[in-house]
């Protein structure tokens, strides 16, 4: 089953970098809302180490016909090598706000 609408979620180093991200994404119309959410402990292996990090999570939502603009938009500017870049589908929802992020969102 493909979903029209999408959850998309990213982590950052930084509150800065973050925002910039996020205020570019729905600035450029590919995201209608872009929640920050902070902080979150992340435990990973990363080139053989036992990595642990304080990041910033962003979950934006947008139309599934958009994530491949979105992702070249994120990595463009991340300061990852590898940046988190998942998108998780909106299966349901409030008629009204996915109507709202199909107005929002240009495609």
């Amino acid at each position: 089953m493909t979903s029209a609408y999408i959850q998309v979620q990213m982590t950052f180093p930084t509150e800065e970098s973050a925002n910039q991200v996020a205020a570019k994404l729905v600035e450029s119309h590919l995201a209608a809302c872009a929640q920050i959410l902070k902080p979150i402990r992340s435990i990973y292996v990363w080139k053989g180490n036992r990595e642990t990090s304080d990041e910033i999570l962003v979950l934006a939502k947008t139309k599934s016909i958009l994530f491949d603009r979105l992702v070249e938009t994120v990595r463009d500017s991340h300061p990852y090598e590898c940046p988190q870049i998942v998108a998780l589908p909106i299966l349901a929802g409030n008629a009204d706000y996915l109507n709202w992020i199909e107005e929002q969102c240009n495609d």
